[in-house]
């Protein structure tokens, strides 16, 4: 057989249930056998001994004669007359009584025996035990099992009908079964080819039929859709970032050509140094926030994960920034509920929290009202961070979760503040959400109690 078929799963699954299903057919067929036909061998064996015990009891407490007289009187009763056999002969062998011509040959003494015997001249299929008198003479027993022979033939034939039907459903469902998984299997192995060539949009079809398969791949289809997006989010990075180092790297050779040009002037020649240290700058801290960014995305930081209290973590970071609000002329309040702690990571919680408020500071405008919030249930930890300033309008508060998208292009800054919010409090197993906040704008931040 090919190897190929018995590296298939499916090939391999049928071939057990379909011998399953014949070994059961079997168990069932000898159970049956032994519960019918068995049974009455067995009733048959009881009722051969017990009579071949009473003659030899009249043999030995009283004479031939009757011995004789019994064995007619069992032949003449009518009671399975045409299924008894006796046998009274004498230590010859010859016949004295009974309806079995002849002993053929001598059988085993005391045991029951299946033997093809001549009785009233026909021939039948005897179960016999022979006995011998204590005068030497032979005493035999037994039955006609003509008609259980034809009870046992006919249970014979039916267990081979209802095998054979059983080996052709067991390989009719063995085939059915191996094409309906490889058809299932087909559809997704079909969509990982095509995602393998390239189409990251292909999906594996999914049918009604609800099953394991039907689940399974709705499961891998999710998970396509998140590797489709992610691999989006990376080509759109990765132009952003080509983009916002482009930038600067232009205006720093811009910068060192203006310098070469200023010849002598050390007045030109520091201002264009200065500017060059500028762009410098902007272009680390760009790539210490996409660090940053990177590391909340990882799964490496909740190995740190311990006990913080978010009532000190709030009360800290409050106190950091009230003097700057009050310095453009805005009032920051702090609000804490019952006393909430959770597992996490402090200082990019912290980080979280600061970049929220550096946004509400520089788009809240002057004179805003900024209130943070802490609100426990049994479950979570929520925490709100809301403005009356100008809020952000409802089709653009999923944008500016995206990295490097800015919602005003003229501010400063490189759009990746609340993407690192985001970031950051997924890792914690959490949900942020941007709220209309009536006037203004409400950034709820949900947290798991315990962590995640």
């Amino acid at each position: 057989m090919n190897s190929r078929i018995w590296q298939s799963s499916a090939f391999r699954l049928s071939l057990i249930c379909g011998a399953m299903v014949i070994i059961s057919v079997a168990t069932l067929s000898t159970a049956f056998y032994l519960r019918t036909v068995g049974v009455l061998e067995r009733n048959a064996d009881e009722k051969i001994t017990q009579i071949s015990e009473r003659l030899l009891t009249v043999a030995e407490n009283g004479s031939l004669d009757q011995v004789k007289q019994k064995i007619h009187l069992a032949l003449s009763d009518g009671i399975d007359s045409d299924t008894e056999i006796y046998f009274l002969g004498d230590p010859n062998g010859r016949q004295l009584a009974g309806n079995l011509n002849q002993i053929t040959h001598l059988y085993p003494l005391g045991k029951i025996v299946d033997e093809k015997v001549i009785r009233d001249g026909r021939l039948s299929q005897g179960r016999l035990l022979i006995q011998r008198t204590q005068s030497g003479n032979y005493l035999v027993v037994g039955r006609d099992m003509s008609d259980l022979r034809e009870i046992n033939l006919l249970i014979w034939r039916a267990i081979g009908v209802g095998s054979l039907l059983a080996i052709m459903l067991s390989i009719g469902g063995t085939v059915f079964f191996r094409s309906q998984i490889e058809k299932k299997i087909w559809a997704i192995r079909h969509a990982a080819q095509a995602i393998e060539t390239g189409n990251l949009r292909s999906r594996i079809e999914i049918t009604s039929d609800g099953d394991e398969f039907t689940r399974l791949s709705a499961d891998l289809n999710r998970m396509l859709d998140r590797i489709e997006h992610l691999m989006d989010g990376i080509r759109h990075v990765s132009n952003n970032i080509a983009h916002n180092i482009r930038t600067p790297l232009g205006r720093i050779r811009a910068h060192l050509e203006e310098n070469l040009r200023a010849g002598s002037d050390p007045v030109q020649m520091r201002a264009v140094c200065e500017s060059a240290i500028a762009e410098i700058d902007g272009l680390i801290s760009l790539l210490g926030k996409l660090m940053q960014l990177a590391e909340a995305e990882s799964e490496m930081r909740r190995q740190h994960f311990q006990s913080i209290s978010l009532n000190a973590l709030l009360a800290d970071i409050s106190e950091l920034y009230e003097p700057v609000a009050e310095e453009f002329g805005m009032q920051l309040n702090l609000e804490t509920d019952e006393p909430a702690t959770i597992s996490g990571d402090y200082e990019l919680l912290s980080c979280a929290l600061a970049n929220l408020l550096d946004n509400t500071i520089k788009y809240a405008g002057a004179a805003a009202c900024i209130r943070i919030r802490l609100h426990r249930t049994a479950t979570a930890t929520r925490i709100e961070v809301s403005d009356n300033g100008p809020g952000i309008p409802e089709q653009e508060r999923q944008k500016v979760l995206q990295r490097f998208y800015r919602l005003h292009s003229d501010q400063p800054g490189h759009g990746l503040g609340l993407s690192m919010v985001n970031a950051i409090i997924r890792l914690h197993g959490g949900q942020l959400n941007l709220e209309d906040a009536g006037p203004g704008l409400c950034v709820s931040m949900t947290i798991p109690l315990g962590g995640r």
